[in-house]
């Protein structure tokens, strides 16, 4: 059955300190859990109702298995996981010091796997018939998954709904992201990305359906045709914001799919984004859509 959402490119296996505010140095334990921002989305998305898929590659290893058990558990199509033979299955450690600063640390060298994404990985995807694609900044840094991923765009025709996280990761490029940031813009009916992801894009090409930008305290301001709305946040005790942008996510690509009005889209997202910074986890913490409700009515 195609799915009603795919999302292209990052994966890791997320292992978060128990330990609150303090460096890594002295974490004793960590909570193990799926992460990298496409493949959160797409688990928002499950946990919302959507058929969701991803199109990604980990590593011939048990962290590799995990991510495809995991998958299968949040009810995500794992079909389209490739492996690497090569390459191990990323990693991702992060520091927690509430409310605004959560420090990571990838184990991602030489390179990962799925930045191994050929066109060969994506000549048995229907990319053209999938309602929503969603891509990320991430899987525009190296090649080959550069190149699979403008293919993907070039393949959809700018079809509704092709969107582009910008999710620039500095540490994650050696060379200017701008070039390429614009041609995938250029593909794109909806681009998301807060300040600094903005800064390295420019202004929105031509023809964009929907233009995000996520203002942390500020909020959320988006544009849509000639309509411009700005949302404010809600109030929650963070916990660890890192998982609160694929939330914000998952939440979006169920309210594109359900046609919403601007402003039904954007607090419902905002809100989903607002549950799960005020938890420890990302994909293991996305809220269902009565969790997400229920924030809206009381806030």
């Amino acid at each position: 059955m195609t799915p009603e959402v795919l999302t292209i490119g990052r994966v890791s296996v997320d292992l978060y300190p128990e330990q609150l505010g303090v460096p890594l140095a002295e974490v004793r334990t960590f909570r193990k859990m799926l992460g990298g921002s496409p493949t959160n989305v797409a688990v928002a998305a499950a946990r919302l109702g959507r058929r969701a898929a991803v199109l990604t590659k980990v590593g011939t290893d048990g962290f590799g298995d995990y991510v495809r058990a995991a998958l299968g558990e949040f009810g995500v199509d794992a079909s389209l996981v490739g492996t690497d033979a090569t390459l191990r299955t990323p990693l991702a450690f992060c520091e927690i010091h509430p409310p605004d600063d959560f420090p990571l640390l990838f184990y991602r060298e030489p390179t990962a796997p799925d930045l191994q994404l050929t066109d060969a990985d994506l000549a048995a995807v229907p990319v053209e018939d999938v309602p929503l694609v969603w891509m990320t900044g991430t899987g525009l840094s190296q090649e080959p998954s550069r190149s699979t991923t403008l293919a993907a765009l070039r393949r959809r025709g700018r079809r509704a709904h092709t969107v582009f996280d910008l999710d620039y990761r500095p540490m994650l490029w050696d060379e200017d992201p701008t070039p390429f940031y614009r041609e995938a813009a250029s593909y794109a009916t909806v681009l998301v990305g807060n300040r600094e992801e903005w800064a390295v894009l420019g202004d929105a090409p031509a023809g964009i359906d929907l233009v995000i930008e996520k203002r942390g305290p500020e909020g959320v301001r988006g544009t849509r045709g000639g309509e411009t709305v700005v949302v404010p946040p809600i109030e929650v005790e963070v916990v660890n914001g890192l998982g609160a942008g694929d939330a914000f996510g998952g939440a979006l690509c169920h309210g594109l799919l359900a046609g919403w009005e601007l402003e039904q889209l954007l607090r419902f997202a905002n809100a989903a984004g607002a549950l799960v910074a005020s938890r420890l986890g990302c994909a293991d913490e996305m809220p269902s859509l009565a969790e997400v409700e229920e924030l809206l009515c009381a806030a």
